[in-house]
């Protein structure tokens, strides 16, 4: 029986990749799921197991510059992202409602197809903001919303990618997302740049409610498809998945955005205001997490704040 199942599931993979897009094979990674498998399970042994071990007995690394030189390239990188997305449909010919995907050889698609890879080879470089976390030594930030967001959305969008590549009502989360991004990396790189610019981050409180900005949007966005008379989206099965991972990730933030602006019992004792200045959370995805900074008489105190 079970050699019968596994046969059956090589065999619907095979014929999987049989009528996968033909325009993305030549892409980096785009061969076959199981190089970029490999990658993400190596990623999660390496933060959870390998990493802490070797980090055991030594120092934490000081990464200052790196960690700048990696945020704000992140921010150009993304910026870049949300330019060809847009002049690849979204601020061209889609109608930001039911759009289909286009499966031509046209310039406009093949520009597409290029920034939907582009898109799915930028998760990876994201894995970094973890491998930091490890040889920073701050490890209450490796939790499991974050290693869950991390290896899961390269992974699934890889099918995305070889089904669907050029774009259609399938992509808006990746424009929001990119966008999003463009904000998250720049605080970051701010908040990695020392105190100097401490006076320059006191939006930081608002960066939960921009990811709360983007479950929603996204969860709306593709609500359409239930509600349309006439949606011929090809793979409504994507429409499914973003539904359903924009609805689960905006109940996770809204209870982080709760229990720490609400209640404020997620919040550490040494994010209090102190001679009128606003602590800075340091380099942490997403806001479920990171580490609060704060001078005293020419120290830093730090305190960790939980994840949702």
């Amino acid at each position: 029986m079970l050699i019968e199942l596994g046969t059956r599931a090589f065999e619907l993979y095979n014929d999987f990749l049989t009528k996968t897009d033909s325009r993305v094979k030549p892409y980096p990674l785009m061969q076959t799921p199981v190089h970029m498998t490999l990658i993400l399970l190596t990623y999660v042994f390496f933060v959870l197991y390998l990493g802490p071990r070797i980090m055991a007995n030594r120092k934490p690394f000081q990464l200052k510059w790196a960690m700048i030189v990696y945020n704000f390239s992140m921010v150009a990188l993304c910026s870049f992202i949300v330019y060809e997305f847009m002049m690849s449909g979204w601020a061209t010919t889609y109608t930001w409602r039911c759009d289909a995907c286009d499966y031509s050889n046209s310039p406009q698609a093949l520009r597409m197809v290029r920034v939907a890879w582009l898109f799915y080879f930028s998760k990876f470089i994201e894995l970094l903001d973890t491998v930091f976390f490890v040889l920073r030594k701050k490890h209450s930030q490796i939790t499991f919303l974050h290693i869950f967001h991390h290896s899961v959305m390269p992974w699934t969008w890889w099918w995305g990618v070889t089904i669907a590549p050029a774009g259609g009502m399938g992509s808006f989360h990746a424009l929001v997302n990119s966008v999003v991004h463009v904000i998250m990396y720049f605080y970051y790189g701010l908040a990695a740049a020392g105190p100097r610019f401490r006076k320059y981050l006191w939006w930081k409180k608002y960066m939960t409610a921009i990811q709360l900005v983007q479950f929603v949007l996204i969860s709306i966005h593709a609500s359409q498809y239930y509600f349309m008379d006439k949606c011929d989206y090809q793979i409504p099965l994507f429409i499914h998945l973003i539904w359903m991972y924009g609805t689960f990730f905006f109940v996770l933030f809204s209870h982080f955005w709760y229990q720490a602006y609400v209640k404020g019992n997620r919040l550490p004792k040494v994010m209090e205001k102190q001679n009128g200045t606003e602590p800075v959370v340091a380099n942490g995805k997403h806001m479920e997490n990171g580490v609060a900074h704060q001078e005293k008489n020419g120290s830093v105190l730090q305190g960790k704040m939980k994840e949702v």
